[in-house]
């Protein structure tokens, strides 16, 4: 069959003559057949090339197989198949085809995984609280390679693992697998190489350490790590692509991508989390300022308890140094265990605590049981721990301390920085408290003084007068019995004028604001020694004691003292003991009297040694005899400077 039945009749759109030539060519079946094939070809595979070029620039990942079809559609008959010639050109367009086709699906793949990749950046970014921005890093790195396990480990200062974030195993598996990793082996090769590593066998590698028992099976293996503002903050580890597969350079750039946009959510969620705990800190400080101002009561207890909750501690207390001694007493505490550290003494010597107060800076340890010496808190188990120190005119020697458990998490350089404006607080606490107890002791000594004016000019002098009269009135009297008797009563308000003298002089005596005076020293002693004796000893002192005794003198007559009464106490076996301190006429004298079985024989007397020695040493003298009525009198006696 002629597939151009124009050219044998002629060609209508030519004339005559040219039809006919075309017909006689045709007819002919020679060299002008040939020469139209070729034509014909060449301006067919110029038609494929155009449509070709056409379909690469509309062709998109979305239509590949909608294109596909569509290309077959327009792949029309042509006149080769009717004159059985070959097409040269069909082959190297259907290779065209195959590899367009293949191009289209990696593009396909290509959009995917940037499609995944913007779904991890959106998720990341869309809380601002850091443990759940490092959980959401961990799940979107294994959903975006196709990794079964993945975890985000957070390096602490000391270059190990402080946080180890995982997804892929359920709570039955980690509590078999035991502690978390520390940050070695492979793990710890990021830590020391901060960049990429992706391996095909982790048991392979050189630095690998093994699975503890229990551990699933891990081989492929990519991690990379994460920096916040060029410092490196964690790595991410991911393991166990899907399927078998090795993880490819592709997925390395996804993962150094998604870990380049962790890096910046990580630091919005550190400062969104600084910045309230700032304003925690500042709403906690104004509570505190309130009830200071307030003049509200107990104002350390207030303030530790309020430290332990914005500093998340398990620990708060207040250590203040202990008088003169090298210790620091816990003065306010607040925790699980705050009434087993109430009172408990902290030595300034081998402690944290005594180490920073000793160098006048804040201490911040990670883990307090590995730093050498004892902690000093009762044996109680401490992690990490910051030390304020705290140094004020008014406050002395002391230190705030906020602890946490073993495995707490450690503290960060901000909340040393705020805990140091709480220390602060505490400095104004105690310098209130201080000035209060001073008001509060100036009050009592203004109406101590008050009495003791009305005593003097009022009560005494009018005692005074009457024991006067009485006196003459004994003298007048022409009757023995009566005159004895208003000699009695006269002997009578002379002691009770000694009673009110020794109390005016007490009440006028303690002055100072530096803790009780020498008369109130001696009445505890009494107390103490009231138990041994089984009775109380009567205490009477007369003149100026507290303000007339200066330097070490009062010490001496404490211990004389002391040492008396024990003695009466061991041996005399006495019911009536009577202590008496005069102090005139420059002189202080101690009598001790009591109606026991005197002095016995003589033996080793080592206590009255030291009473005579004491005597000597200030200049004094020292005496024991028989008492009046029995029993035996003790009388010491020195000279006042």
């Amino acid at each position: 069959m002629d597939p151009w039945p124009e050219g044998v009749g002629g060609d209508h759109r030519l004339g005559g003559d040219s039809g006919a030539a075309a017909g006689a060519a045709g007819a002919a079946g020679g060299a002008g057949t040939g020469a139209g094939i070729d034509e014909i070809r060449e301006i067919h595979e110029i038609q494929q090339i155009r449509e070709i070029r056409e379909i690469q620039e509309i062709l998109t990942a979305r239509d590949v197989e909608e294109t596909t079809e569509s290309l077959k559609i327009m792949d029309v008959p042509d006149a080769f198949d009717e004159f059985g010639a070959e097409r040269p050109g069909r082959l190297e367009l259907d290779e065209l085809m195959a590899q367009l086709v293949e191009r289209a699906h990696e593009v396909m793949i290509t959009q995917g995984r940037l499609r995944g990749l913007l779904r991890a950046h959106r998720a990341v970014a869309a809380d601002l609280s850091l443990e759940v921005v490092l959980r959401r890093i961990a799940e979107a790195a294994c959903e975006l390679v196709d990794a079964r396990y993945g975890a985000l480990g957070v390096i602490a200062r000391d270059g190990r693992l402080e946080q180890f974030i995982h997804v892929g195993m359920d709570a039955d598996l980690v509590g078999r697998i035991g502690h978390l990793p520390r940050g070695e082996g492979v793990l710890g090769l990021l830590t020391a190489e901060p960049r990429a590593v992706r391996l095909d066998d982790i048991a392979a590698h050189e630095h690998a350490v093994g699975f503890p028992p229990g551990h699933p099976p891990m081989r492929t293996f990519l991690g990379v790590p994460i920096k916040v503002r060029s410092e490196v903050f964690g790595n991410l580890y991911l393991t166990e692509k899907r399927g078998g597969r090795r993880f490819t350079a592709q997925d390395e750039e996804l993962v150094l991508a998604l870990a380049a946009s962790a890096g910046v959510a990580i630091e919005n969620a550190r400062l969104f989390g600084a910045a309230q705990r700032r304003q925690q800190w500042l709403q906690a400080s104004a509570d505190i300022m309130r009830h200071l101002l307030a003049d509200g009561p107990e104002p350390l207890t207030l303030i530790v308890a309020r430290a332990r909750e914005v500093a998340d501690a398990d620990l708060a207390c207040v250590l203040l140094a202990a008088g003169a001694t090298e210790e620091l007493l816990v003065d306010a505490a607040d925790g699980p265990q705050a009434d087993r550290l109430l009172g408990e003494s902290v030595p300034t010597t081998g402690t944290l605590a005594g180490r920073a107060v000793a160098a006048g800076r804040p201490l911040l340890v990670d883990d307090a049981a590995a730093e050498p010496g004892v902690t000093g808190f009762g044996g109680l188990d401490i992690g990490p721990l910051m030390v304020i120190p705290l140094v004020g005119a008014q406050v002395g020697t002391g230190a705030v301390v906020l602890a946490r458990g073993p495995a707490g998490r450690p503290f960060a350089d901000g909340d040393l920085d705020m805990a140091a404006t709480f220390a602060g607080h505490v400095q104004v606490a105690l310098g209130l408290a201080a000035s209060r107890a001073t008001r509060d002791r100036l009050l009592v000594l203004e109406d101590r003084d008050r009495i003791a004016r009305d005593l003097h000019d009022h009560v005494m002098q009018r005692l005074y007068a009457v024991a006067l009269g009485l006196q003459g009135m004994a003298a007048a009297e022409d009757r023995p019995q009566s005159a004895g008797r208003l000699a009695t009563y006269v002997d009578d308000l002379d002691a009770t004028i000694r009673e009110i003298r020794s109390t005016v002089f007490e009440l006028r005596g303690r002055r100072s604001t530096g803790g009780p005076g020498v008369r109130a020293r001696l009445g505890e002693i009494v107390e103490e020694v009231a138990e041994a004796l089984g009775f109380s000893p009567r205490l009477r002192v007369d003149g100026p004691l507290d303000t007339a005794l200066e330097g070490n003198i009062a010490d001496h007559l404490l211990a004389v003292a002391r040492e008396s009464l024990s003695n009466v106490a061991r041996h005399a076996r006495a019911s009536r003991v009577e202590l008496s301190v005069t102090v005139g006429r420059g002189w202080l004298c101690a009598e001790v009297t009591d109606n026991g079985v005197g002095l016995g024989d003589t033996g080793r007397r080592s206590g009255l040694h030291n009473l005579r020695s004491r005597a000597e040493e200030l200049g004094g003298t020292f005496d024991i005899a028989p008492g009046p009525s029995g029993g035996t009198q003790l009388r010491w006696a020195v000279p006042l400077p």
